[in-house]
């Protein structure tokens, strides 16, 4: 489990600057300035020249992320030139590289982020996390390669999906679902947001902010999953005061591997009270 909370993570275009304005009051964990797919191919220079304004400013402690265009398109290089001269390229602010095939696609630090969206990165994605700062999956550039079509369950990503958290988990990054495109569908984001939960996901990637509230409240821990882990460190800890190495609790086993898992939610609750307070 990732301590920094990364719940929501909201894809802006760069060349719109009434929604950076208006991201910056939304209570998403982190937002990814976009060059790439939400920004037409007419209107580059233009987000490209805003990026530095973009990144002005006060951003509180989210995570700022900055996509450039693939490596094999006309854009690339004047991106990076421009992450470059707006101090992006850290690890506070990262670049996130798209359709990233393999590891000697990233430059190997934190200050990229990676997209896995190909059958190629799906396969070498344990290497690419050991190269980068964190994962994002690109799911509808992913179907779109595998010809799965547009299926509700995500069974047929099922493994590419699982392999790259996998990966995340190896390397010890944070991995980030993909989108849902239907923004208004509440309950369908929900549902995918619950499966990707399940799955071990970090947080939603996210194309609306009418998405964000769903996913902070689907990826945040609950009041129960918060008292539980209170209640197990609780246990254990008397246990252990006995000389025990387990203690029980409600008829169930509480050992090191659950305690560990416990402090890591009321790490992650304390941070999102944090922000949110």
């Amino acid at each position: 489990m990732v301590d920094r909370p990364l719940r929501s993570v909201l894809y802006v275009p760069a060349d719109k600057p009434r929604a950076l304005e208006k991201v910056r009051t939304l209570p998403v964990d982190a937002v990814i300035l976009d060059l790439e797919d939400a920004v037409a191919p007419d209107a580059k220079s233009t987000a490209r020249d805003a990026i530095s304004s973009a990144l002005s400013g006060n951003w509180g402690d989210r995570l700022v992320l900055l996509r450039v265009n693939a490596a094999d398109t006309p854009w690339h290089a004047d991106d990076m030139a421009a992450a470059r001269a707006a101090g992006c390229g850290t690890p506070d602010r990262p670049v996130l590289l798209p359709k990233v095939d393999a590891a000697e696609d990233v430059p190997g630090d934190g200050a990229f982020w990676a997209m896995i969206e190909t059958p190629a990165g799906v396969d070498d994605v344990a290497a690419i996390a050991a190269s980068c700062g964190g994962l994002v999956m690109g799911t509808n550039d992913l179907a779109k390669e595998l010809g799965t079509g547009d299926d509700p369950s995500r069974l047929p990503l099922l493994h590419a999906l699982q392999a790259s958290v996998l990966g995340a988990r190896m390397a010890g990054v944070p991995i980030v679902d993909g989108v849902y495109n239907a923004f208004r569908d509440e309950d369908g984001l929900r549902a995918e947001a619950v499966q990707g939960r399940a799955w071990g996901f970090d947080g939603k990637s996210l194309i609306h902010p009418a998405q964000v509230a769903v996913a902070n409240a689907v990826f945040g821990p609950s009041e129960a999953e918060v008292d539980l882990a209170t209640r197990q460190i609780e246990a254990f800890e008397a246990a252990q005061a006995e000389g025990k190495g387990v203690a029980v609790l409600a008829g169930r086993i509480v050992e090191n591997l659950h305690v560990d898992t416990a402090r890591a939610i009321l790490a992650k609750s304390a941070a999102i009270a944090a922000r949110e307070g």
